[in-house]
């Protein structure tokens, strides 16, 4: 009886490790630092007042298949992740802006926690006359991402770089990167502030 006993709690402790292993690894994993994320400032304490993104910042994850799918208008941000509203919020207009020149090459930079398979990464911008005083949604941005690095699947390195081509911009414009995740549902933002 003591064997029966002892059997089924360690087997519940190993069904308990294994569930906060599996919730675990669905905790974030990778964030745009270069241009500088709104949740980068987050963490490195540029921007205070921003709740739990400041202790994670590379959990911005939500729904995949961005922008016919994926996180709600006014929720891009913070992925469609309530926790983090904070990065939709627009501050004023007053998040910092990192200094772009526009139609030249620039390297985007992740830092990446979780290395995922990983379909690709795309990036976005604002249309001109994007106001930086309302929360973003998707007819803000053009219609089609400006680089697309498609990965096949391949797993990513702690930090990976592409090299691409900036728009044709002037002024103050907002630039959303979307990691997306082969072989989940999901789906990393992050929306990065510039200026050209």
């Amino acid at each position: 009886m003591r064997r029966k006993i002892t059997s089924v709690l360690v087997g519940l402790g190993v069904l308990g490790g294994t569930l906060v292993a599996a919730s675990g690894s669905a905790q974030g994993h990778g964030y745009a630092n270069a241009a500088p994320s709104r949740q980068q400032h987050c963490a490195t304490g540029t921007v205070q007042n921003c709740g739990q993104i400041q202790w994670e910042p590379e959990s911005v994850e939500g729904p995949k298949g961005f922008p016919a799918a994926g996180p709600a208008d006014g929720q891009i941000c913070a992925g469609g992740n309530g926790r983090f509203s904070e990065l939709d919020a627009p501050r004023g207009g007053a998040w910092p802006t990192a200094q772009l020149a526009s139609g030249q090459s620039h390297t985007f930079s992740w830092r990446i926690k979780v290395r995922h398979a990983t379909a690709d990464f795309r990036y976005y911008i604002t249309k001109d006359g994007y106001d930086p005083n309302k929360p973003l949604t998707r007819a803000d941005l053009e219609p089609q991402p400006f680089l697309n690095v498609p990965f096949g699947g391949v797993r990513p390195a702690a930090t990976v770089t592409h090299t691409g081509t900036l728009p044709q911009k002037s002024g103050r414009h907002l630039i959303l990167g979307v990691w997306t995740i082969a072989d989940t549902a999901n789906a990393f933002y992050a929306c990065s502030d510039v200026r050209f």
